[in-house]
């Protein structure tokens, strides 16, 4: 009870008005404070258990809990309530819809199997029952039912093993049987005898009665131990050389094992060092490797345990696929490295009639979808999609993991994502016909899919209403009209209730942080319950711009989405944003992740400033086209989007291009670098962040995709890396690093440094932050950040910076 009175009233503090506090300066010492106690903590991932009694999300109003804790709500009405650890260490696990994982649930639907903490658990819903299953040092995983339900495979070590379950008929529970026994290593064999010592033993079992006897036996006695091994039920041994065991699965019927095998041995790796550490001695760091590394695809395997047998899915099959070269090859045998060909899956219709998998090609310019044929082996294929880019989009994945997929109520119809519109759109194949269809279609694209439990719509989160938003929909299952149940701009992120009947959502606007709020998954009904209320009073005071979302007339004639921060009394000079990630959106109209930037523009257009923030050309949410602008040349139209905004402010509020300055992080670092090294005229200082200055030295997934390797393209990182382009620099530039950075390495900043000591320049700065990685965490480490940046603005292109040289 006591608990109880305190959350209601912290939740009252949280959510009665800001009348009486004063509109605030905003200072940067105040906007990089901890965002929990000033801000107020926003909740987090609401999710339902499978009963659907309550919904939970993690949150800490008013900062006043340790860390995010647990609360949970009633549906119908009522405040939110605090789940106390140990509540919290009993409750089931998230629902996550049937249709996700079917085999993680009895066939009756009835209860589940889950881990949780490396061991297994059973779920009985009707009686809200936890049951431990394993209890073990080693971690089981990939749990599922049998399709009768009476037992349940896991996956231990490099092994699959099903466990009995009480059936009710007096059979025994709780016996373990394993299914599979791949082991690494080759077979071991005899050691085979010289011709002296054969022709010895030949003659000991020629001539003496003992010796031959013993020999027999001890063939009667291995060929007992086979038989009595079968009879067990054991499965066969299979010696699988030198490779890791990965993805190691089984049919529902348990007749199909499928496997991966990759190359063993250490993959290429970095160093970086860290030097502030609780031991007072520097420490040395494993990172990643540089792009251009060797990568190896793993290969495909079946097992067929009814015939005793193991062989390799042909991927070069597949037309215009590549085999990776078998790892076991004899050294000196060449392959074509980035354009092997590795699967995903399979992915085993419930009932085990058809096994789906994706093929991708290293280049990641390939992708199919393919029908498994376990008997054999072969591949047919269902969907193929090419880019002369890289595929990527919503729900497809570009990193070597396995795309949004699943399969239909029928148990033959797949659904999965594809940009071959242009647009991701939800698209399904009937598996046994190869018959396609696209049920999604226009100019937005689909961000998230849910399918009903009852198996009869979806619900789909998409941009259709506009890009800048992200709204709520149900569709039928076969496609067609979508009906819209969210309204209000911003963005909607649902899950749906295990009776299909409510949506737990996060809701959110340009100016004002998530919340989580309650309504029905059905377009005809009341409006959403808002269930929490999390900003401060003292946050609510100040009155955050709801920044206007513009287009800028690009030079090619495109419009670039961008927020623009107005000043009311503007000073003469524009402040340039640039986002991070490159394929990510933030000129939207929902709670940007970056939120202390958010407020810093805020800031700024108090104190005069125009701030524009472009989702430049290689942003995520405006389709292929948008995303695959920069492929070769990263630094190109994206940069030209700036440039074209340079021009832009001088037309509209007649900023002159040296009171521009541009700053961001990452891939906003890389971009300002490239904006003061090639194209200075159109800015007049500029701070990068956390900045790529070299490509060849960043990471292999991210980069080869979009400029291939530094072998095989090196045109395109010479034209693409800041670092080739530093003799152009001419305005003041200010560089932020984390010393920890194992993302954008420190080596990316101090080689440019050294590039630019040699070089001779002399306006520019950089400043270390000893203990920070790519994001940084400490609000010390923001703030010194900040003012930094804030101070290079005011100096260079301020009310109070020189006159700038318009000469020449």
């Amino acid at each position: 009870m006591i608990r109880r009175l305190l959350l209601a009233a912290v939740f009252l503090v949280c959510a009665s008005g800001a009348s009486a506090q004063e509109r605030p300066t905003l200072t940067i010492d105040l906007i990089t404070q901890d965002p929990a106690t000033w801000i107020g903590d926003w909740p987090e991932a609401p999710y339902w258990t499978d009963r659907g009694d309550r919904l939970y999300f993690t949150w800490n109003p008013a900062g006043r809990f340790p860390g995010d804790s647990l609360f949970s709500a009633d549906p119908s009405g009522g405040d939110p309530v605090l789940v106390s650890a140990p509540e919290a260490r009993e409750l089931p696990p998230a629902y996550g819809g049937l249709w996700r994982d079917r085999l993680a649930y009895s066939p009756s639907a009835t209860e589940r199997v889950f881990e949780r903490g490396g061991d297994l658990w059973r779920y009985i819903i009707e009686t809200d029952e936890m049951q431990r299953l394993t209890r073990t040092t080693a971690r089981e995983s990939g749990a599922r039912y049998s399709p009768d339900g009476r037992s349940i495979v896991y996956r231990e070590g490099d092994a699959l093993y099903a466990m009995d379950l009480d059936s009710g008929s007096g059979a025994s529970s709780g016996v373990v049987r394993q299914l599979t026994d791949l082991r690494r290593g080759n077979e071991p064999k005899d050691k085979a005898p010289s011709d002296q010592d054969a022709y010895l033993r030949s003659q000991q079992t020629r001539l003496l009665d003992v010796i031959r006897r013993g020999v027999e036996q001890d063939s009667l006695r291995q060929a007992a131990r086979e038989r009595e091994d079968r009879a067990r039920g054991l499965p066969p041994t299979h010696y699988v050389g030198d490779g890791r065991i990965g993805d190691l699965r089984i049919d529902p019927t348990e007749r199909y094992v499928t496997f991966t095998l990759s190359p063993s041995g250490s993959n290429p790796t970095t160093r970086m060092v860290d030097y502030v550490t609780a031991s007072g001695y520097a420490e040395e760091i494993t990172a990643r490797a540089k792009v251009g590394a060797e990568r190896t695809a793993s290969t495909l395997w079946v097992q067929d345990v009814e015939r005793d047998s193991v062989y390799k899915v042909d991927l070069s099959t597949l037309p215009g696929a590549f085999v990776a070269a078998d790892f076991f090859r004899e050294k000196g045998q060449e392959t074509d490295s980035s354009r092997v060909a590795f699967a995903i899956g399979p992915d085993w219709s419930p009932d085990g009639r058809y096994a789906v998998v994706e093929v991708r090609t290293i280049d990641n310019k390939d992708r199919w979808i393919a029908r498994l044929d376990p008997a054999s082996g072969a591949l047919t294929v269902l969907d193929h999609q090419r880019d002369e880019a890289w595929i990527a989009g919503p729900g497809i994945s570009w990193w070597g993991g396995g795309s949004e997929g699943g399969w239909l109520p029928d148990g033959r119809t797949y659904w999965y994502k594809s940009e071959a519109s242009g647009w991701s759109h939800l698209h399904t194949v009937d598996v046994a016909s190869g018959e396609t269809r696209q049920l999604t279609s226009g100019e937005w694209e689909v961000e998230s899919v849910q399918l009903t439990r009852d198996g009869t719509a979806w619900i789909l989160q998409t941009g259709e209403a506009s890009n800048a938003e992200r709204q709520i929909y149900r569709m039928p299952l076969a496609g067609g009209t979508r009906q819209r149940i969210t309204r209000q701009p911003g963005r909607y992120d649902a899950a749906l209730s295990p009776d299909d009947q409510t949506l737990a959502m996060l809701f959110s606007t340009a100016n004002q942080p998530p919340e989580v709020m309650v309504r029905s998954a059905f377009p005809a009904s009341p409006e959403a319950r808002t269930v929490t209320d999390s900003p401060s009073n003292a946050w609510r005071a100040y009155p955050w711009r709801a920044a206007e979302i513009v287009e800028i007339p690009a030079s090619d004639g495109a419009g670039v989405p961008a927020r623009i921060y107005r000043p009311e009394n503007p000073n003469g000079a524009a402040v340039f944003f640039v986002h991070g990630a490159g394929y990510l959106q933030n000129a939207h109209n929902w709670w940007s992740g970056y939120y202390r930037e958010y407020q810093f523009h805020n800031m700024l257009a108090d104190e005069g400033y125009v701030v524009l923030d472009l989702d430049y050309r290689a942003s995520a949410g405006y389709g292929r086209d948008w995303r695959t602008a920069v492929y070769r040349h990263m630094g190109g139209r994206d940069l030209q989007d700036y440039v074209d905004a340079s021009r832009w402010v001088g037309s509209e509020f007649g900023i002159e291009p040296e009171r521009v300055a541009i700053y961001g992080g990452s891939y906003g670092g890389f971009l300002t670098l490239m904006a003061l090294f090639t194209e200075p005229e159109h800015f007049g200082s500029g701070a990068a962040m956390r900045s790529v200055t070299d490509w060849a030295h960043y990471n292999d997934t991210y980069t080869r995709n979009i400029l291939n390797s530094p072998l095989e393209d090196p045109e395109a990182y010479l034209r693409s890396s800041p670092i080739e382009f530093a003799d152009g620099l001419e305005d003041p530039l200010l560089m932020t690093h984390g010393l920890v950075d194992d993302n954008v390495q420190p080596q990316d900043i101090f080689r440019l440094s050294q590039r630019l000591i040699e070089l001779g320049k002399r306006d520019w700065e950089l400043a270390i932050a000893p203990v920070e990685p790519h994001g940084y965490r400490e609000a010390s480490s923001w703030a010194d950040k900040l003012h930094r940046i804030h101070d290079l603005i005011e100096m260079t292109v301020g009310p109070d910076a020189p006159e700038a040289d318009t000469e020449g």
